[in-house]
């Protein structure tokens, strides 16, 4: 079963997954609390937007008729292989390479940081997300961050399933490869199962290529082992450049930052669920693309409460597929 999307279908150690494990290196020019060090602004010198992808790019997930295939972990039909590689359009639109750090800000009192505010406007260009600006809803979008499992995703996904709401969770091959139960499961209970590269990269360091290739083998495994695709990325550790926003685009995917975040891949810092959700609370805001890491125990401790919390103060969850882009 195959549906359009853009051009095309919606598309190493783990130590070295340091966006997604427990011993992340935060962008040079963000705080570990999340304050900025940096002004306002986390954008530098990005331009108009180039080239866009010919036609829309839908936002909605892919996968392949339900036939009970014994093919696939998820007994969907495999999808197509792509090539990603052959859009990437190589060095001809002299876009910078200069590494930008992400750095979002804290918000408080319902309210986002500017930090976020101008990365939105700026990623817009270039059909990225790090805060929804352009719903008029009370509305949260939540992700998880996984380059190991240490066991915990699995309890998020049970308290996800029983408030019945929806998740993005971003991941490498390695993760794929070494937990094949749990994308099966994602992708089942109607969660996104996003593309965080193949082996972690800093996307400001290697080719346009290069960067396509890391993308589609994410996407071509999911294609043939699960019968999934999805069009939504996130660059490894936060870091990119124009050059990479702007290939990210032109490959068909979207990239998905960040607006409200903590300190939380540290599996040995226990700080208890109520830190978390006391945190989580004191930061959230209409439009929030909240990022936690699955590898915490104090998310998956807290993420039922959290989640009655955030509905009793008029929060709804929605998933990223619904995001107003």
């Amino acid at each position: 079963m195959k549906k359009a999307i853009a051009l095309l279908s919606c598309a190493a150690l783990l130590i070295t997954f340091t966006g997604c494990s427990g011993e992340e290196n935060m962008p040079e020019n963000t705080d570990i609390s999340g304050e900025s060090q940096n002004g306002s602004s986390i954008m530098q010198d990005i331009g108009e937007s180039v080239a866009s992808v010919e036609g829309s790019i839908k936002t909605e997930c892919e996968t392949g008729k339900d036939t009970g295939n014994t093919s696939t972990y998820t007994g969907y039909d495999p999808l197509p292989e792509i090539d990603l590689i052959s859009k990437a359009n190589s060095d001809s639109k002299n876009l910078s390479n200069e590494k930008i750090g992400y750095s979002y800000g804290v918000s408080k009192n319902g309210v986002p940081h500017e930090n976020s505010v101008n990365a939105q406007k700026e990623l817009e260009k270039y059909g990225g997300l790090a805060l929804d600006t352009k719903s008029s809803e009370k509305v949260l979008y939540l992700t998880f961050d996984c380059g190991y499992e240490n066991g915990y995703t699995s309890k998020a996904l049970d308290a996800l399933k029983e408030k019945g709401v929806p998740a993005a969770f971003f991941v490498t091959l390695t993760y794929i490869k070494s937990s094949p139960d749990l994308i099966t499961r994602m992708i089942k209970e109607g969660h996104i199962v996003g593309n965080h590269s193949n082996t972690h990269p800093c996307f400001a360091d290697i080719s346009r290529e290069k960067m396509a290739q890391e993308i589609q083998d994410v996407d071509n495994f999911l294609r043939t082992k699960f019968g999934y695709s999805s069009p939504f990325f996130r660059f490894p550790e936060g870091a990119y450049s124009e050059n990479a926003l702007d290939l990210v685009n032109t490959i068909g995917y979207r990239s998905i930052f960040w607006s409200v975040a903590y300190v939380d891949w540290d599996p040995n810092t226990i700080r208890g669920k109520d830190y978390t959700i006391d945190t989580l609370m004191s930061r959230i805001h209409p439009g929030a693309v909240i990022l936690l890491h699955s590898v915490s125990p104090d998310n998956a401790a807290a993420m039922g409460e959290f989640i009655d919390k955030a509905r009793a103060e008029g929060y709804t969850f929605k998933s990223l597929s619904e995001a107003k882009f």
